[in-house]
């Protein structure tokens, strides 16, 4: 081996057949195409040119049976006319697809790529071909491998390079199977590391704009604009006589007062009397203010004023107070509280609990309900006594001095006192509420008494001229047998006096309305002006009796 071949039998170059048959060439040495042309001599399923039919070995009597089926035999002899030439060079190492027979007989495998070898290193032997089905089969007749030398075998870097057969039945895919299981463990990391970031990320970037246009929706109303429908404007006009009207027609006359002392303070509400600033109010409204302090009235529009305490009783628990330098005041109408009824609907107007401007509306529960309030000093002093209207328009703190107005907004009543579930006091210092049981002083009595305030200041109180003891609990109102002060029970030369009435009587009728307690008999009393001529019931020694005398007056406090 000078030159570095192997000095073996050289492979043979198999070419695949023209038209017609199988051509097979087994040159020692390649033939150039300038040569002669052999002649074709097809005679069968042989297929061998005469230039080299002595190259064949003698075939059995009987063919052996191919693997494939034979050629179509051709219907004519064909004699090649052209010189024939294998379709490529001779291939020494006979390296697939050039070094093995074609799809007509058995066909070597791809061999799996090793790198070239250096010259001079011996070739591996061939692989047994396969036919199309990628059976094996042996080398076809006349042809001898060369001697087979022997050289260390590489370690296989992938099995599917040995499986493969481009000739025969598909068996895997062209694919790579991959390495086993757990071999690229840093990639698959490396892949769901970067996977998880993409997803942070793609989180990330949803969530503003998700919040982007959530804010835009928050603050411009949606995406769309979206328009509900709706009543047209009206012009407001309310029916005189509803609540609406009657509210329409009189809060411009209610204002609120705000009450300052040098020891307490409270809120409360009056009405405007006439235009020159006179404004009716409860006693017990504007007592916080004592003779130095505070009074500021707030009207309905808004504007406040000073006022000034004009007049107040504590026996009617009625006050007026003024403002100065205020112009445009609206007086508000009074009506007649003996021509109210029971069932009358009513509206009371006031500021319970500072809320300026409030309207309640509800009817006239009862007449004529004898209400005492007040009393807080311990002497009687500051006890008023009113023959009441009894409504069930809500009234609350802060309504007291308020307007109880009927269908024709005039003022029938004074809202001065609740009834409340229990005394209102707590630890706390809170407030009872309403539960439906109001008492308003009836206008018939206030605008007496106003009146009085405004062109005295001081009110009239009528009266009988007799002590009644306020700790009998029977039936009626008992003159007491002692009067204040060791001074007598029934006062001499006073109306009572002249009437006839003795200490232990018991009056039990005025007017011809009963009377239960000396409580009702002074309400029932103070309903009536000074001078007025009563008829009283009473009962002396088991004896019913029958009296008529005219009221005397005293001041008031």
């Amino acid at each position: 081996m000078e030159d570095g071949k192997s000095t073996g039998p050289k492979a043979k170059w198999w070419s695949r057949p023209t038209a017609g048959g199988t051509t097979r060439t087994a040159p020692d040495e390649p033939t150039p195409v300038q040569d002669a042309a052999p002649t074709v001599d097809v005679t069968g399923a042989t297929g061998v040119t005469e230039a080299h039919a002595a190259e064949v070995p003698p075939q059995p009597s009987a063919p052996e049976p191919l693997p494939y089926p034979p050629a179509p035999e051709p219907v004519a002899p064909v004699v090649a006319t052209q010189p024939v030439a294998p379709l490529h060079e001779p291939d020494q190492y006979s390296t697939p697809p050039y070094g093995g027979p074609g799809p007509w007989a058995p066909a070597p495998p791809v061999q799996r790529p090793v790198p070239t070898p250096a010259h001079g290193t011996p070739v591996p032997p061939q692989y047994a071909g396969t036919n199309g089905a990628g059976i094996p089969t042996s080398p076809a007749p006349g042809f001898t491998p060369p001697p087979q030398q022997p050289q260390p075998q590489p370690q296989p870097q992938s099995t599917h390079w040995l499986q493969y057969d481009p000739w025969g039945a598909p068996r895997q895919p062209l694919t790579n199977p991959g390495p086993p299981l757990g071999a690229d463990g840093g990639r698959k990391k490396n892949r769901r590391g970067s996977l998880l970031v993409g997803a942070v990320l793609l989180a990330l970037v949803a969530g503003g704009i998700g919040g982007g246009i959530g804010a835009y929706i928050e603050r411009n109303g949606g995406l769309t604009q979206v328009e509900l429908p709706q009543t047209g404007h009206n012009s407001g006009g309310r029916a005189p006589d509803s609540v609406a009207g009657i509210a329409s027609s009189a809060l411009p006359s209610v204002v609120t007062l705000h009450v300052s002392g040098t020891t307490e303070s409270g809120t409360g509400t009056g009405f405007v009397l006439d235009k020159s600033g006179h404004i009716l109010t409860n006693n017990h409204v504007v007592a916080p203010a004592g003779s130095s302090g505070e009074i500021t009235v707030t009207f309905s529009g808004g504007e406040t004023a000073r006022a000034e305490v004009v007049g107040k009783d504590s026996g009617y628990d009625l006050a007026v107070v003024k403002v100065t330098g205020v112009s445009g005041l609206k007086p508000l109408p009074l009506g007649n509280s003996d021509n109210v009824q029971v069932g009358d609907p009513v509206v009371a107007i006031g500021a319970p609990f500072d809320l300026s401007n409030t309207v309640t509306s509800g009817i006239i529960s009862a007449k004529d309900r004898p209400i005492t309030a007040g009393g807080e000093k311990g002497d009687g002093s500051d006890i008023s006594y009113v023959d009441a209207l009894q409504t069930d328009a809500p009234i609350n703190p802060g309504n007291s001095g308020g307007p109880l107005v009927d269908t024709d907004a005039h003022v029938i009543g004074i809202n001065s006192a609740i009834r409340a579930a229990d005394s209102g006091s707590s630890t706390e210092g809170g407030q009872a509420g309403s539960i439906g049981l109001g008492f308003a002083i009836p206008i018939n009595q206030g605008k007496r008494v106003a009146e009085e305030l405004i062109n005295t200041g001081k009110a009239t109180h009528p009266v009988i001229g007799v002590t009644l003891d306020m700790k009998y609990t029977g039936d009626g109102a008992k003159v007491g047998t002692k009067g204040a002060a060791d001074k007598p029970a029934v006062t001499p030369g006073g109306p009572g006096a002249k009437a006839g009435i003795k200490p232990g009587d018991v009056i039990t009728e005025v007017d011809g309305r009963r009377v239960h307690s000396g409580e009702e008999l002074i309400v029932k009393i103070r309903a009536h002006r000074p001078g007025d001529r009563l008829d009283l019931g009473l009962t002396r020694g088991g004896k019913d009796l029958s009296i008529s005398l005219t009221l005397g007056s005293a001041t008031g406090t």
